[in-house]
């Protein structure tokens, strides 16, 4: 069963196509991985899906929502964040503040709170950072922040844009086990990673995109083994 289905989606910056036309689907409960070079149109897509671009053409279907018919901020209270490039924390808030504004559309209290302590026990450098204000974290921690602030909305399909980009090695194995983490519980994942290598060694599918374009789809293991592939983002 679906739980997001992309159909002929098309977005424009000014006079510049920056997708061209892509069809991409999620079943529910997958991990899947976008790969691609800079610029080909990946956190563009994801940016669309979320609300925050319109497109220029295509369909956007969401367990059984159309994405075009909602605002981006109404989407966290279907079930859809995203994690987007660069983090997106709110530095002069301390890290407990940031995780409260994942939940700002929920009412239930005691959940909140017992999901803030579920992400203090999935993120355990957070909680001792819980007073500090998110803007003096490091970039490894301010990732976390940026994860845990998502996972607090209870999503059903979440949008990770570069989690890894500018991490230490130890930190990126981090993001990703939590990654795994996360999916294992059932939460539907779609990864916009540079690390293609770790992106699809996680997930069960992959798609490639190059120039606004879909060029190459396949389960992750037999992108793993392409030959294109492996010269292409995997360094082979």
């Amino acid at each position: 069963m679906s739980l997001l289905e992309i159909s002929n989606l098309q977005v424009a910056y000014g006079g510049i196509q920056a997708v061209r036309g892509i069809n991409l689907h999620i079943d529910l409960g997958e991990t899947v991985a976008l790969i691609g070079a800079n610029g080909a149109g990946k956190t563009t897509t994801l940016k669309t899906i979320a609300g925050l671009l319109k497109p220029s053409g295509g369909q956007l279907n969401y367990a059984g929502l159309d994405l075009q018919q909602l605002a981006s901020h109404q989407l966290i209270g279907k079930g859809l964040a995203l994690v987007p490039e660069g983090r997106g924390i709110f530095p002069r808030l301390t890290v407990t503040e940031n995780l409260q504004m994942g939940a700002y559309h929920r009412n239930d209290k005691a959940d909140i709170a017992a999901d803030l302590d579920k992400m203090f026990g999935l993120f355990p450098r957070l909680k001792e950072r819980h007073l500090q204000l998110a803007g003096t974290l490091s970039g490894g921690e301010q990732q976390m922040v940026a994860i845990a602030r998502a996972l607090m909305g209870r999503p059903k399909l979440l949008l990770l844009d570069e989690p890894s980009m500018g991490l230490a090695p130890l930190i990126v194995q981090k993001i990703f086990d939590t990654i795994k983490q996360v999916a294992s519980e059932g939460v539907t994942i779609l990864l916009v990673e540079q690390n293609a290598r770790a992106a699809l060694q996680i997930s069960q599918r992959g798609y490639v995109m190059e120039s606004g374009q879909i060029t190459l789809s396949n389960s992750a293991s037999e992108l793993l083994n392409s030959d294109n592939v492996r010269k292409a983002y995997l360094g082979e």
